[in-house]
C-alpha cells in the first residue's frame, strides 16, 4: 500500500502579475528570495531569514529567474560564490523590476568571499549591500531586517 498525500494545501508563494498591475503593489514584503548554487547555503540563509519572521523561498540560479517573473519579494539573497558572479544572470531580471516599480525593490544582499562595498568590489548596481561569508545569523539576520524596515516604510 501506497502512503497517499492528503496535503491540500496548494502553492501559494506564487502570484501572477499581468501587464496590467502596478508591481509596487504586489510586492510581497513577507517574502525573500534566497538564491545560490549551493542547497547547503541555501538552506542555512533561509534558517536565518525564518529568524527575522519571513518566509523564504530558496531557488538555484537557474530556476530563480522564473519565480522573480511571478512574484515580488521584498528582499533577494544571492549567493555570489566563490568569484561573485554565480548569480549574474538575474541581475538584468531584478533592475527590470526596480526600474518598472520606481523604487529600489526588491533589496539585494550579495553573500561574498570578498569584503568591502558593492562599488569596491565592482559589482552591479543592482546589490545593495555585501555580506562576507561565513554566513553568521549574527552578520545576515540584521542586514535583512534593516533592509526589509527601509523597503517597507
Amino acid at each position: 500500500m501506497r502512503p497517499v498525500n492528503r496535503d491540500t494545501k496548494t502553492v501559494n508563494h506564487l502570484t501572477f502579475v499581468s501587464r496590467n498591475v502596478d508591481p509596487e503593489m504586489l510586492t510581497d514584503f513577507t517574502r525573500v528570495l534566497v538564491v545560490g548554487k549551493s542547497p547547503v547555503n541555501r538552506v542555512v540563509v533561509s534558517k536565518i531569514v525564518e529568524r527575522s519572521g519571513l518566509k523564504p523561498i530558496s531557488e538555484s540560479p537557474e530556476t530563480a529567474a522564473t519565480t522573480l517573473r511571478s512574484l515580488i519579494p521584498g528582499a533577494v539573497v544571492l549567493d555570489g560564490g566563490a568569484d561573485n558572479k554565480d548569480c549574474d544572470a538575474l541581475m538584468c531580471g531584478i533592475d527590470a523590476l526596480r526600474r518598472t516599480s520606481g523604487r529600489s525593490l526588491p533589496s539585494v544582499i550579495l553573500l561574498s568571499t570578498k569584503n568591502g562595498t558593492p562599488e569596491s568590489l565592482g559589482l552591479s548596481s543592482v546589490v545593495d549591500t555585501v555580506v562576507v561569508k561565513p554566513i553568521t545569523t549574527e552578520r545576515l539576520q540584521p542586514v535583512i531586517d534593516h533592509l526589509i524596515g527601509l523597503a517597507r516604510s
